[in-house]
């Protein structure tokens, strides 16, 4: 892998692997935008050509135990054992990420409270509006996330307290697209005029 692919693989899966979608955005919001680095970050190309990753908050690892696939057994009966054997019933897949924000310098304490306001904010602030998440892994894309938690698992290994924050996802069944979607091919039948099957059952 040479040093450009390298240096994208490094700023997209742990870097930069989250980006906030909807609510308050009109386009893709970075993480690392939350926590004022973007400047810093294209300062940073400007001058050495390349991208540099020594001023970078944060650095985000996937948690195992993620899913790319998640569906659930059914154990209702059903009208044949043919169907029964391959009746599965898929259910909402799980992403964590673990952010890793260590203290690098003296002025990193004084700053640790700012940042981390700011990130807490705008993070609840964009979970309040409805807005979703697009996470990055080196084997799998999750595209309209949800945020669950967010929580701190700092081990005893550190002598720094609260550097290791737990970042938990769920990918829906359905997202906002998929139902505003559905709603708006509903109403473009009810407003053409077109048979609407009926939920009632007959002869009632």
């Amino acid at each position: 892998m040479n040093g450009a692919f390298r240096d994208l693989y490094k700023f997209l899966f742990e870097k930069c692997p989250i980006f906030l979608t909807g609510g308050e955005y009109d386009f893709p919001m970075p993480i690392i935008g939350l926590v004022g680095q973007l400047a810093a970050l294209g300062q940073g190309i400007l001058t050495n050509g390349a991208l540099t990753f020594d001023d970078f908050y944060a650095d985000f690892l996937p948690l195992p135990g993620s899913n790319v696939i998640n569906n659930a057994i059914a154990t209702y009966p059903f009208a044949n054992q043919q169907v029964a054997a391959n009746a599965i019933i898929e259910q909402p897949k799980n992403i964590s990420l673990i952010m890793i924000a260590p203290v690098r310098d003296t002025g990193g304490y004084l700053t640790k409270l700012a940042i981390f306001t700011a990130l807490q904010t705008a993070l609840q602030n964009h979970n309040n509006a409805g807005g979703s998440y697009t996470i990055l892994t080196p084997a799998y894309p999750y595209f309209n996330c949800v945020m669950s938690s967010m929580t701190d698992i700092t081990d005893g290994d550190t002598k720094q307290r609260q550097v290791q924050w737990q970042i938990d996802f769920v990918k829906p069944l359905i997202s906002i697209a998929d139902a505003t979607a559905a709603f708006s091919n509903q109403m473009s039948k009810i407003s053409n005029g077109s048979y609407l099957p009926s939920s009632q059952p007959s002869g009632i």
